[in-house]
């Protein structure tokens, strides 16, 4: 099993005079997800002012979005300790019976990809969540016994990509469950600006705006690229990003105005280009670009929906005008697919 991590918010002060850690500490320093902050500020200061733990928390969306931050935020707003760990790193029912007996009153026990969590885990967990209490089995055989451990009060917080693979039993145990949906140009911008700020690198309103624009929408991309081109900057103009600068760093990690990379293209180039526009099913497209199955659905279909340059049908994948427009391929209007009744009626 895979380390976990105890975070303790007393060695990581607000006073702090240099925060290595671009995120943020506290619900007020949050950027965006206005809705979620909002209730879990209420759900915070309720949980706070009967002096009980928090109720369990599920947070879900695409990655990059702040699933994890939020977690270490509600840790430190109700002053406990965050213990953090993943759905594969908790291979056995007895690795998660570790980690439970070891959590103190009132604790945080981060869940990160909680879907990837084994079916006999889930079924300890269960009764942990909602009783407070371990059920475990010692001896074999016809002398084996059930046991049933209190344990304390705690909260469990999920993150995970695909709601849809938590089982219902799961699922429902949690009291609140948020989305995190993508961050618009504005929010964005002020993100790109106080990472800037945290790395002493200086950065024009305008420039700060194109990196929010090419973010696909999503915090971690807009820290990553913005490294990049502070990198950029700092060799070849100063150490100072302006809109010029930021422009041709971007240029050059091929990132274009709509913040798709050279792997997003590449995509949507063998559906237009291999295929003619499709359909395509998703394991010969993974197949066409050298992709996982996974990835391709995962990492790159979703932000090329939302643009509207990909449709998902039942007969595969297929690229819409503005993908052609895009890469500046000629559109042709195809006929409309013929319907599956009449295809059967004509082999009847």
């Amino acid at each position: 099993m895979d380390e976990q991590r105890i975070v303790d918010p007393a060695e990581h002060p607000e006073e702090s005079t240099v925060d290595k850690s671009l995120r943020p500490k506290r619900l007020a320093e949050y950027i965006g997800q206005d809705k979620v902050i909002n209730n879990l500020e209420i759900a915070i200061s309720a949980a706070k002012g009967r002096n009980e733990p928090l109720d369990h928390l599920l947070f879900y969306g695409p990655p990059g979005l702040g699933k994890t931050t939020l977690s270490q935020i509600v840790a430190n707003e109700m002053g406990v300790n965050i213990r953090i760990t993943s759905g594969p790193a908790i291979e056995r029912a007895g690795d998660l019976a570790a980690i439970l007996t070891n959590l103190k009153k009132d604790d945080i026990l981060f869940i990160d990809e909680v879907h990837r969590l084994q079916r006999a885990v889930e079924e300890v967990l269960y009764p942990a969540m909602e009783d407070s209490v371990l059920d475990i089995v010692v001896g074999k055989g016809p002398a084996a016994r059930a046991l049933r451990l209190k344990l304390p009060k705690f909260t469990v917080v999920g993150a995970t990509t695909r709601l849809a693979l938590l089982t219902s039993p799961l699922r429902d145990r949690f009291g609140s469950v948020y989305r995190l949906e993508f961050y618009p140009p504005e929010a964005m911008e002020q993100i790109v600006t106080r990472t800037a700020k945290i790395l002493k690198t200086k950065i024009d309103p305008d420039a700060s705006m194109e990196l929010a624009h090419r973010s696909r929408g999503t915090p971690r991309i807009a820290n990553r690229i913005l490294k990049r081109v502070r990198d950029f900057a700092q060799v070849k103009a100063g150490d100072h990003v302006t809109l010029a600068v930021a422009r041709e760093a971007l240029d050059r990690l091929e990132i274009d105005q709509l913040g798709l990379d050279e792997n997003d293209r590449r995509v949507l180039r063998a559906i237009v280009e291999l295929f003619n526009g499709g359909p395509v099913g998703l394991s010969t497209l993974a197949a066409a670009t050298a992709e996982e199955v996974d990835a391709v659905e995962d990492v790159y279909e979703p932000f090329l929906i939302q643009l509207g340059m990909l449709q998902r049908t039942p007969r595969g994948r297929i690229a819409t005008r503005r993908a052609y427009d895009h890469l500046g391929v000629p559109y042709f209007d195809r006929p409309a697919p013929i319907p599956i009744d009449e295809i059967q009626t004509t082999l009847l």
